[in-house]
């Protein structure tokens, strides 16, 4: 996605250069490279890639995580209040163990538990679905500060590009022109560009994620909630 970006910004450089040359004289056509952008940006235009690269695995390997883990058996809670009313603990255990879901885990543990007060019952379902929920917030907090450090990495990168540029000024005394203060410029305007889409992109990712989480946080609270009720009831 950053590179597609970065090549259309390229394309648009290299047909904005190509009209300042034609309407100086037409003394040749200007183009430049997504990799001769990318020499411009520099160092900070390198470490923005990586972190790009790394948002958008994070993103992928979470949300087919958290996807996962949202699938709901509507029949399972269904079946462990069955099992519990006819006094068949081992079998309600042993459904849970077959489930791969936090949920699953989660009843797991309270059956694991019967016996014991309905309030120490209640608690180690709680601390097991806690462990669940900071399972699926694994890496998550890593999109977060991306979507922070990338746009203030990209304003490092303009900043390191003014310099350069008042620097080349400076050195070059009386005799300035247009293409020794080009590299400065390059490297302070690409940089800017690249910090906000990786900031923007990594900022929606970690939003996108954290809806899905808060999703099966609730369906976590309403199993849980559903077999205490089950505890609660009568036996038929």
């Amino acid at each position: 996605m950053l590179l597609g970006i970065l090549l259309q910004a390229t394309q648009a450089v290299s047909d904005t250069a190509a009209m300042a040359a034609d309407q100086l004289g037409g003394e040749g056509e200007v183009t430049m490279s997504f990799f001769d952008l990318a020499l411009k940006g520099g160092w900070v235009l390198a470490v923005l890639v990586i972190l790009s690269i790394v948002a958008i695995y994070i993103f992928v390997e979470r949300y087919v995580t958290i996807t996962k883990a949202s699938k709901e058996d509507k029949n399972f809670m269904n079946s462990i209040r069955d099992f519990i009313h006819e006094g068949r603990i081992d079998a309600a255990i042993t459904l849970s163990k077959n489930n791969d879901t936090p949920i699953s885990r989660m009843i797991w543990k309270g059956l694991t538990r019967i016996g014991k007060s309905l309030g120490d019952i209640n608690t180690a379902i709680e601390n097991t679905g806690k462990l669940e929920v900071s399972k699926l917030e694994k890496n998550v907090s890593t999109l977060a500060t991306i979507s922070g450090a990338a746009p203030m990495l990209g304003f490092l990168g303009t900043v390191i590009g003014m310099i350069r540029v008042f620097y080349d000024m400076s050195m070059a005394g009386n005799n300035i022109d247009i293409a020794l203060l080009s590299n400065g410029m390059y490297q302070a305007m690409v940089t800017t560009v690249a910090g906000l889409i990786v900031g923007i992109m990594a900022y929606v990712a970690y939003n996108v994620l954290v809806s899905k989480i808060e999703g099966v946080i609730l369906q976590l609270e309403a199993s849980a909630t559903e077999f205490m009720d089950v505890l609660h009831e009568p036996a038929k």
